[in-house]
């Protein structure tokens, strides 16, 4: 979408501002960081099965990449509380979503680029690989904003927060992300659920994100998708089945699944596989039963500790933090039937340190 100087001169800025968080991570201030220890066994799974895998340099993408993820979150959640401390984090990462909406809209509504939309059906991506991509992390980042946007003290805040929401609904809509609606309708449900305390209004809410959902659904099932696409999945779960029985233990290693489903295709199978479409499946694939249960541990560890603060939360720290989960359990919805890595790195690992920073300060502004 853009000239490969510029991509290339993008890259570079974003490296050095990795190792400049990289280094400034050392001087935050020491406070609690229940997932660091997890999120530490998580990667070391991750190594040995790079170490083990078929694609060793591979592994080290990954693994660099997943550190990132980790300063990243360890970041939030020591600066959270600092003076501006949120406000900056909010307003930095509804900034950038905004941005990335407006351009998945624009593009869709400009047929541009051409060959990006007319390869995706018309569907909305924008500056994602896929629309399932986008569709994750409109996941995320809606529910955050409508959350900041109803308790921000700063109005240009709230307005901003009220932009991201607005242009990601519409993002989301034209991506036509099935996964996406689907997931979009859980974390709707699952939020009622964290914060709704009117049991009546809870239920009739619920019963009603259900059935748009469904409606919506079964209207547009095939709208802008190749309806001989529909079983391609069935296919590629047998062959990511196969790549599982074949390296149980450790996987194939991450970022290899592609390489291996050349080999172990079914005849019937996409030529070209990269992920499982499945992330659970992919994980299991790729880092075998080390990494799927590293990651069910880390998980586990974060549900905890998330529990025992939200339960102690005030209100408005309740509704942030709880918005900010059921934006997590709409991309583990997504997980069961697609593939995102920016999920993975981009959205899981930075959102757990603000789930459970925002359950104890909420917004971090001073009334």
């Amino acid at each position: 979408m853009i000239p490969h100087g510029v991509a290339v001169a993008m890259l570079a800025a974003m490296s050095v501002l990795a190792a400049s968080a990289g280094v400034l991570v050392v001087f935050v201030p020491r406070v609690e960081q229940p997932m660091f220890l997890p999120l530490l066994l998580w990667l070391g799974a991750a190594l040995l099965s790079a170490a083990l895998g078929f694609a060793p340099l591979y592994g080290i993408v990954f693994l660099a990449i997943f550190l990132l993820g980790i300063v990243w979150h360890v970041g939030i959640n020591a600066s959270y509380d600092e003076r501006g401390g949120a406000t900056m984090m909010f307003s930095g990462l509804l900034g950038a979503a905004s941005v990335a909406f407006v351009v998945a809209i624009a593009a869709v509504l400009l047929h541009r680029p051409a060959a990006i939309y007319a390869d995706q059906h018309g569907r909305a991506v924008g500056s994602f690989i896929l629309p399932g991509e986008l569709a994750g992390y409109v996941l995320v980042i809606v529910p955050i904003a409508l959350a900041v946007a109803s308790l921000s003290l700063h109005p240009w805040l709230r307005a901003l927060a009220a932009f991201a929401a607005a242009s990601g609904i519409i993002a989301l809509a034209l991506s036509f992300s099935r996964t996406g609606w689907v997931a979009a309708g859980c974390s709707g449900i699952a939020y009622l659920l964290l914060v709704v305390r009117d049991r009546r209004r809870q239920r009739s809410l619920a019963v009603a994100i259900a059935a748009f959902t469904a409606v919506a659904v079964a209207l547009a099932f095939n709208a802008h998708h190749d309806p001989s696409e529909n079983y391609t999945r069935l296919s590629i779960w047998q062959t990511a089945l196969g790549i599982v029985r074949r390296f149980p233990l450790t996987g194939s290693g991450p970022f290899t699944f592609g390489t291996i489903y050349a080999h172990l295709r079914l005849p019937d199978g996409d030529a070209v596989a990269y992920h499982a479409h499945d992330l659970y499946l992919t994980l299991l694939a790729e880092t075998g039963i080390v990494g799927l249960l590293a990651m069910l541990a880390a998980w586990m560890r974060f549900g905890r500790e998330w529990m025992r603060r939200f339960a102690a939360a005030k209100p408005h720290a309740r509704i942030l933090s709880g918005a900010i989960v059921a934006g997590l359990i709409g991309t583990l919805v997504q997980g069961i039937i697609d593939t995102s890595t920016l999920v993975l790195f981009g959205l899981w690992l930075p959102a757990m340190a603000l789930a459970l920073a925002s359950a104890r300060f909420g917004m971090g502004e001073s009334p």
